[in-house]
């Protein structure tokens, strides 16, 4: 499977692929088999002129204009009259909810990845990496995560991409999936399980329960660049950490 995908057609087919820790977090064990349908996932994280597009043609999603019951009172509180900083146009958007990724991704005909979407396209082909580039210990060559000491974003497509020419699949922003916050099944069972659906079209707004996050940020500890570690978020909690990309 190819993945990373701007507008390009690629060649794509479903895959079947294990998923989880061994050890050391409970949330993120078993191992288990997972089946994963055909996607795409965008290259880059959504940078703040992309979503600026998008508030400008979708007036309820502008700073000051959400409802108070999506948001926690930091969305887009780094913009000013309505725009980003100066210098910050390719940054990775950021202090925006779940509802308001969810809505972009829509826009575009898109919606956000999956759990088990994103920890394929971060493994970059490779079996089982410790990292999306591989076993080699993290760097702040490779992601921009607490090491580096620049303790923002950086700008996206700053780093290495992956072998799926996927940037920024760790460092930089954890990124906000689709998914409902739960531990994984069991895993006794022999067949694969599927990947949960992302059907939330006409629901997303009534979400109330904390979502995955995966990838780290650039306060991030080199344990959270594992393609395996696993977070949650509320679906409310603008964050200048969290980010988001699409998938389809």
């Amino acid at each position: 499977m190819i993945i990373g995908i701007d507008t390009s057609e690629i060649p794509k087919f479903q895959q079947v692929f294990s998923i989880g820790m061994r050890e050391l977090f409970e949330v993120a064990v078993p191992k288990h088999s997972v089946n994963v349908h055909p996607f795409f996932i965008d290259r880059y994280l959504v940078t703040n002129s992309e979503f600026k597009s998008f508030v400008e043609s979708h007036p309820q999603w502008r700073p000051g204009k959400i409802a108070a019951r999506l948001d926690n009172g930091h969305y887009l509180k780094h913009w000013a009259g309505g725009t980003f900083p100066i210098g910050r146009a390719n940054h990775p958007v950021v202090n925006i909810n779940w509802y308001a990724a969810v809505a972009y991704c829509q826009a575009q005909g898109k919606r956000l990845p999956l759990e088990a979407e994103w920890e394929y396209a971060a493994r970059g082909g490779l079996e089982k990496p410790l990292f999306p580039w591989g076993d080699q210990d993290a760097s702040p060559k490779l992601a921009n995560y607490s090491a580096g000491g620049l303790h923002t974003t950086s700008p996206v497509g700053s780093y290495p991409s992956n072998g799926y020419d996927v940037y920024d699949m760790v460092g930089n922003v954890w990124e906000f999936l689709s998914d409902e916050w739960n531990k994984y099944p069991s895993g006794r069972g022999t067949a694969a399980s599927e990947s949960p659906r992302a059907d939330l079209q006409n629901s997303f707004m009534d979400v109330r329960t904390r979502r995955v996050i995966r990838g780290g940020s650039f306060e991030g500890d080199p344990i959270n660049l594992w393609v395996e570690y696993r977070d949650s978020h509320p679906p409310d909690g603008s964050q200048s950490f969290v980010g988001f990309r699409c998938a389809k």
